[in-house]
């Protein structure tokens, strides 16, 4: 917990992990923000949302917490294994073979693997009664100092053309767009038609700051 912020203060905290019996609470707050992109693969929005929880890597997960509630999560991949998992074997479990197929070829399109000395990140989710309360940044801070402590060189992420708010908050924090790639046959599928990845190196700084949000 941050120093000087008691609990029932109404204030975020940052730790790390998904805390057990959060996974309900994840799997919600990644539905609100990317279940338009989600939704081909894992529709309906109940069953996508519980196969989310169900497969969840509660330790590739740093979450903001108000009066001990989740409010925010920001998943990451390192090391292989990201927050959200379930593999080919549990789509099909969970859909079936007939159904499960497609939604593997859509589940494909948002694999992203790390280059060496990266930590990539799988986006930022934070309840919508939370938002402008920094809960973003401290998230991201938190992000950093974890890329930090191993060994990472820079931090990547991928942002879509609908999502302006995201590209703001991350281009605030050091950000720059590497290049984008159009994807207009997405469009009507996914919901956006242009995906830009974006890195952040990672400093002396970011090596310093560990722990101050926890």
């Amino acid at each position: 917990m941050a120093a000087g912020k008691a609990p029932g203060d109404g204030r975020p905290t940052v730790r790390r992990g998904i805390p057990e019996g959060g996974e309900e609470r994840v799997a919600a707050l990644y539905w609100e923000a990317f279940g338009r992109k989600l939704a081909p693969a894992l529709n309906p929005p109940e069953r996508g949302r519980a196969f989310i929880a169900a497969h969840l890597h509660r330790d590739r997960g740093v979450v903001a917490l108000v009066d001990g509630r989740v409010v925010g999560v920001a998943g990451y991949r390192l090391g292989g294994r990201a927050l959200t998992g379930g593999g080919a074997r549990d789509v099909l479990s969970a859909y079936g073979p007939f159904r499960g197929l497609p939604r593997l070829a859509v589940l494909a399109l948002f694999e992203r693997t790390p280059a060496a000395g990266e930590l990539v990140m799988d986006g930022i989710a934070v309840d919508a009664a939370h938002r402008g309360e920094g809960i973003g940044t401290l998230l991201l801070q938190e992000i950093a100092s974890l890329a930090a402590e191993n060994g990472c060189r820079r931090i990547r992420l991928d942002v879509i053309d609908t999502n302006p708010r995201a590209r703001a908050l991350y281009e605030r924090h050091g950000f720059t767009a590497q290049h984008t790639e159009h994807t207009p046959y997405l469009r009507r599928l996914l919901g956006f038609g242009a995906v830009t990845t974006m890195r952040r190196p990672v400093t002396g700084a970011d090596a310093t700051s560990e722990g101050k949000t926890r």
